[in-house]
């Protein structure tokens, strides 16, 4: 097993989010181990705050009248008021508050049942076998776009009921989309960002106008609930909260759940006895998933703003603050969890917080877990003996973490 990162070779209470050091990008983690032991809460230059202890975290995550989801005032001077970026993400469930907030979890809580996900079971191991049957026989693969890539766009697309002929553009918009809310953009990713929003808003307004047209099942299609839903029209979404927060369906469950496969093939390739014990322990397979999700965080940052002036970690922090929540230190917390630098598919308990928590926790939890399970699982099954090659490539970013490719042969 690899020896422990060792600590990063700068003055942490330093440390810029928007201009990080040397090695953070490729290996945060040593960075997390010292904020989590000499600053847990780090005033930033530009006014924010970083917090990395998970009982912090938690209690933020679970107090919505004191931590706001509310990006507007952050959004303006970083998108621009009015841009298609502001327009999105200060209009998507992840970035609102109630009433928003309220209706749209409603409306997609009806559609993500147990009963519902359990009807997408089949489907989903029928996608993921195909993958696996047409990775049979090539000398090698990339683990991420011949795979893990491709299993959350068909599974969402399946969601939404998104023709099968019309999915091509959706993991590049989402790539933009998702893109811009790293701490520091360029101009190129900015507009790459509004470019992406408006593409998929001309998507789904000709998408939409055909359901409306002919609306497929609610009890399986999340677009026709999402049109129809409410009890009365003041309920129901507006045209742009309906665009914008299917944008957000599509790119809150894509990156997410690609990470958590692509990291998760990585964890047990670079963890050799992990994988064997996995192997000859199949039922091990959903703590695993739980063990992927806190030690390699899909989604590394959360933020909250703050709506009143709070006391956090002996810090006065005044209203209207930015807090970035890092989710990947609060997950190797030595408070919580034992040995927080050891890779276990065996740990019990493991309070991570890879989907948030409180009324914000991911809406699309049981999926992704589902999702992972069944990748990892039948992956596992049918290339027991995979080796990730030479050339593997980071995503290269700060809020989510995964891996750009992963160059693999599938047998010995």
């Amino acid at each position: 097993m690899p020896n422990p990162s060792p600590s990063p070779l700068v003055d942490i209470h330093s440390f810029d989010l928007t201009n990080p050091p040397a090695g953070f990008v490729e290996d945060p983690f040593p960075f997390y181990d010292a904020l989590l032991s000499e600053a847990p809460v780090l005033a930033q230059r530009d006014g924010s705050f970083l917090i990395s202890r998970h009982a912090d975290l938690d209690r933020i995550y679970r107090d919505t009248g004191l931590y706001s989801s509310d990006k507007k005032a952050i959004f303006a001077p970083k998108f621009g008021p009015g841009s298609p970026l502001f327009e999105h993400h200060t209009t998507s469930l992840v970035f609102s508050d109630p009433p928003l907030h309220t209706r749209v979890r409603r409306i997609m809580s009806s559609a993500l049942t147990p009963r519902a996900i359990a009807r997408m079971e089949p489907g989903l191991i029928a996608t993921v076998d195909h993958l696996l049957e047409g990775l049979k026989g090539r000398p090698s693969v990339d683990l991420i776009a011949d795979f893990a890539s491709s299993i959350p766009i068909q599974v969402i697309g399946n969601l939404l009921d998104v023709p099968l002929e019309e999915r091509a553009p959706l993991r590049d918009w989402s790539l933009a989309i998702l893109g811009a809310l790293e701490p520091a953009l360029s101009e190129e990713d900015l507009n790459a960002g509004h470019s992406a929003v408006d593409a998929f808003k001309a998507y789904l307004r000709d998408l939409i106008a055909r359901r409306r047209a002919a609306p497929g099942d609610p009890e399986t299609d999340v677009l026709t609930r999402l049109i129809g839903d409410g009890s009365s029209a003041t309920e129901r979404l507006s045209e742009i909260e309906l665009i914008q927060n299917c944008i957000f369906i599509l790119n809150a469950g894509h990156e997410t759940t690609t990470n958590l496969i692509g990291n998760g093939l990585a964890l047990l390739h670079d963890h050799p006895e992990q994988r064997v014990r996995l192997l000859a322990q199949p039922d091990l397979i959903k703590p695993a998933v739980e063990e992927v999700l806190r030690f390699r965080s899909p989604n590394q940052l959360g933020n909250r703003e703050t709506t009143a002036m709070v006391e956090i970690g002996g810090f006065t922090i005044p209203r209207g603050s930015n807090l970035h929540l890092m989710i990947g230190a609060a997950n190797r917390d030595p408070e919580v969890f034992a040995q927080p630098q050891v890779f276990d598919i065996a740990r019990r308990p493991n309070r991570h917080l890879a989907f948030a928590g409180g009324p914000h926790v991911c809406v699309g939890l049981t999926l992704a877990r589902l999702e992972g399970k069944i990748a990892l699982e039948r992956f596992l099954a049918r290339f027991p003996d995979y080796q990730i090659l030479p050339g593997r490539q980071e995503g290269g970013r700060l809020r989510f973490r995964g891996y750009a490719s992963l160059p693999a042969r599938l047998s010995v």
